[in-house]
């Protein structure tokens, strides 16, 4: 490697969508900490036992969510409380995690390394190892000026690497470009999906980034009570982040705690499953959805595949 300066990168916002809300001014995009970040992201060694990096979790096929169990899994194969969300389209988010616990990605990075369930070890543990690796210090001073390695260039490269995992080109994306048109069974789904479900989703991001009691039952063994445990705040009881439905036929299952394994598992719940009476207002008498509507409907959530964005070898491990 020179040891020329870092390369700048462009963040770009897609076309229609808002500005990002993360401020790239405190941490700029440069082609060799993304490269720092994503070595990082796929490297064992942030975790205690070596078994359980980023990507472990958060895993491509899925849009960098957990793929297939319900609950993912952490360090001496203890299982956490919660499914974890998919990795998209983070520079429109303020705050992180179903809870919202993290007030930015960089935070939300050390929960993870921190976390006894997750990947169970200290950051300094975790730099010490870095600082042990011949090539890692090389890495550090290519994206950051030396070869100094700390919790903020590590947090600071991981950040750059996820801002770059920006989902944009599903079918809907190009129809709402112009150079593409819906089928009629996904037309049909989008006027369904208008009326019944963009209130909480918000087109483009497909979130409102709000959280929400949408009437799932609390596990009596987990007890996990959501945005509660954060502000402590009644009001807060069983509220969760409202998750994107962008890649959603990827990033089953479904739900905070992944119970639901199907989609149709979680349109039922919406249509007739909700009895909590503290559920929020805009769902707690349930959604009217036919049949056949569940049909269009899921026509529809299949167009926000992206799968270039899910094949994207930028993404992947070196």
């Amino acid at each position: 490697m020179s040891n020329s300066s870092p390369t700048p990168l462009e963040f770009k916002v897609p076309y229609g969508w808002p500005a990002p809300v993360y401020n790239f001014e405190k941490n700029p995009l440069t082609q060799e900490g993304v490269d720092l970040g994503r070595r990082l992201f796929y490297d064992g060694r942030l975790s205690k036992d070596g078994g359980f990096p980023c990507a472990s979790c958060h895993q491509q096929i899925a849009a960098f969510g957990t793929y297939d169990h319900n609950l993912s899994h952490g360090y001496n194969y203890s299982h956490t409380l919660r499914n974890a969300p998919p990795l998209q389209n983070l520079a429109w988010q303020k705050l992180f995690g179903w809870d919202g616990a993290a007030l930015s990605i960089e935070q939300q990075c050390l929960k993870h390394i921190n976390s006894v369930i997750e990947m169970g070890d200290t950051v300094e543990n975790v730099l010490n190892r870095l600082r042990l690796d011949n090539s890692y210090p090389t890495y550090f001073k290519a994206a950051f000026g030396d070869e100094t390695i700390n919790a903020d260039r590590m947090t600071a490269a991981l950040t750059q690497f996820v801002l770059t995992m920006v989902s944009s080109n599903s079918r809907y994306d190009k129809v709402m470009r112009g150079e593409a048109t819906f089928t009629l069974p996904e037309q049909t789904g989008y006027d369904i999906f208008k009326v019944k479900c963009a209130s909480c989703h918000t087109e483009p991001l497909f979130t409102d980034n709000s959280f929400r009691n949408t009437g799932i039952p609390v596990d009596p063994f987990a007890n996990d009570f959501g945005r509660f445990m954060v502000t402590s705040n009644s009001a807060d009881i069983s509220k969760f982040k409202v998750p994107s439905l962008r890649n959603t036929q990827k990033t089953f299952p479904y739900g905070h705690d992944g119970r639901f394994f199907f989609l149709d598992n979680v349109l039922e719940h919406y249509r007739s499953g909700i009895k909590d009476p503290a559920a929020d207002p805009i769902v707690r008498n349930g959604i009217s959805l036919s049949n056949y509507e569940i049909g269009q409907l899921k026509a529809f959530l299949y167009s926000l595949t992206d799968t270039g964005f899910i094949n994207n070898r930028h993404f992947g491990e070196f």
